[in-house]
């Protein structure tokens, strides 16, 4: 490392400094961000570097010695998804105000904070029914139980509605295993009341399956969503197969939709990712998207652990491309940010603060797959020309930004025009259910023509959460996923999580009794 030469870069609009892609073979420094020690938890200078196709996030402890950790393992995706970068201006009513220096150690929101909550996760309990040894909230071996009363719930649903400009739109019940408390039912029917429009549980599934009524009641109380943790369609990679595939029937006969989540970990499960996504398209009526998780090594995890079983966001996807035989390929996936244009559409049009998925660039990966009447799958690629769509919509936001009752009627016109000319350029024919979709959205606001898109087109999606051995602070600041505190504080994900470790602090702080 000390005899490859840094290359001087430029310096970017976010403070970061960024360098142009290097010759194939040649080391070079893409950016500088602040990481952690993975031994010690102390804030550290860091590099981010590319080095023979791969991207790695290296940095010096003073007392623990120099740490390189795989942070991307396809440098072209990386730099393609760069150009992506959007960084957002936070909240409003921010709860800390600290020096940047200060962070992570100064969680809830603060002031340097970069985007909104677009999902908060409320832990309901740290009780459990399973004990996973990959579980990131390594539940069962607390020694205590930690599970908010019913009040401290809804003040923390409050928070969230309050936060500017724009309310929280989406909260997540999680834990633990949520469904392990008897009040869930209530707390789903008060998020409700409270105004949110999209209201999920993260669950295994257990009682779900064993208590068919279970699932009426829930989708009785307002639940939007279930995110079932699915990690494999055989025995050897999904020991729960039978009674997930259960819990899948029961929320199918009282219409409530599914989001597999797979943990997926190198040499676990990650040779059935393609096959999950086909278990998901012979699901359609129920199942609306699979969300992969690539492991995070938290808790007691090695650095064996780390070598053996890392698998990034690059790696998932060329897995989903081979095993989907090419229908589905990996430069179909765009990062979380990609769809800024159409927040700047919406809020040029409405003239109202919209949420704003400001994500940093390199958190998560996306797209939609339609499957067709025979079981065939086409992503929404080789229907619409994807870039075209963004650059199209990027632009009918500015023209109506400009102000006037001409202007937005104008811009509605070239609008409709630019989306068709994308749709005409797609690589698949069959694209008239999309095209009718799209205007009626622009031309009468009826966004119900969403829930006809989404009956025949499944979310295939990725978000892979940082651990000690690959923590950027830089993603940390741009987190748009956040978990509400009992004491009114908001924390990242990936703070709550690792590093610093807030989710013991929080559990163990508001204990209520013994196991």
């Amino acid at each position: 490392m000390d005899s490859q030469p840094y290359l001087d870069g430029r310096e970017a609009g976010n403070g970061d400094i960024v360098i142009p892609a290097p010759q194939a073979g040649q080391l070079m420094l893409i950016k500088k961000t602040r990481s952690l020690c993975p031994t010690c938890n102390t804030v550290l200078e860091a590099d981010i570097i590319e080095d023979e196709g791969q991207i790695w996030l290296e940095r010096t402890c003073p007392t623990h010695g120099t740490a390189r950790y795989l942070y991307w393992s396809d440098a072209a995706m990386y730099h393609r998804y760069e150009h992506y970068d959007s960084l957002g201006n936070g909240i409003e009513n921010p709860q800390n105000i600290a020096p940047p220096e200060s962070c992570p150690a100064a969680c809830g929101l603060c002031n340097h904070h970069h985007s909104q909550t677009l999902l908060a996760n409320i832990d309901l309990t740290n009780r459990c029914n399973l004990n996973c040894d990959f579980c990131f909230a390594n539940a069962r071996a607390c020694g205590f139980v930690y599970e908010p009363a019913f009040d401290e719930i809804v003040a923390m649903m409050q928070m969230l509605r309050d936060q500017k400009p724009v309310p929280v739109p989406a909260v997540q019940f999680s834990g633990g295993e949520p469904t392990m408390r008897d009040d869930l039912v209530e707390i789903i029917r008060k998020a409700k009341e409270l105004g949110f429009p999209q209201i999920q549980l993260a669950t295994n599934g257990i009682r779900i399956a064993k208590e068919p009524e279970l699932a009426r009641q829930l989708r009785d109380a307002g639940l939007s969503t279930v995110y079932l943790h699915f990690d494999g369609i055989s025995k050897e990679t999904n020991p729960f197969l039978t009674m997930h595939k259960k819990a899948i029937g029961n929320l199918k006969k009282v219409g409530l939709g599914v989001i597999l989540v797979p943990t997926v970990l190198r040499g676990r499960n990650d040779h059935e990712v393609g096959d999950i996504i086909r278990f998901a398209a012979r699901n359609i009526s129920v199942i609306r998207g699979v969300n992969f998780q690539p492991v995070a090594f938290t808790g007691a995890a090695r650095e064996e652990d780390v070598r053996k079983a890392r698998i990034t966001i690059p790696d998932l996807l060329a897995g989903i491309e081979k095993q989907m035989d090419g229908v589905i390929k990996k430069d179909d996936f765009y990062p979380v940010p990609s769809v800024i244009p159409f927040s700047d559409l919406v809020e040029a049009y409405t003239e109202r603060p919209q949420v704003r998925f400001t994500a940093h660039q390199h958190c998560g990966a996306a797209t939609y797959i339609f499957v067709q009447n025979d079981g065939a799958v086409v992503p929404v690629n080789r229907m619409i020309n994807v870039d075209h769509l963004f650059e199209s919509v990027d632009q009918m936001a500015k023209t109506l930004k400009k102000g006037g009752a001409i202007n937005k009627y104008m811009a509605l016109l070239d609008g409709i025009r630019n989306m068709h000319d994308s749709i005409r350029k797609g690589e698949q024919g069959n694209t008239t259910d999309f095209w009718r979709m799209m205007v009626k959205i622009l031309t009468q606001q009826n966004f119900e023509a969403l829930t006809e898109f989404h009956r025949n087109a499944l979310f295939i999606g990725t978000m892979h959460f940082m651990d000690r051995y690959n923590y950027d602070l830089g993603r940390v600041q741009r987190c748009c996923i956040h978990y509400a505190t009992p004491d009114g504080r908001l924390i990242p994900f990936c703070t709550y999580n690792s590093g610093p470790v807030y989710r013991e602090q929080v559990w163990k702080k508001f204990a209520k009794k013994d196991p």
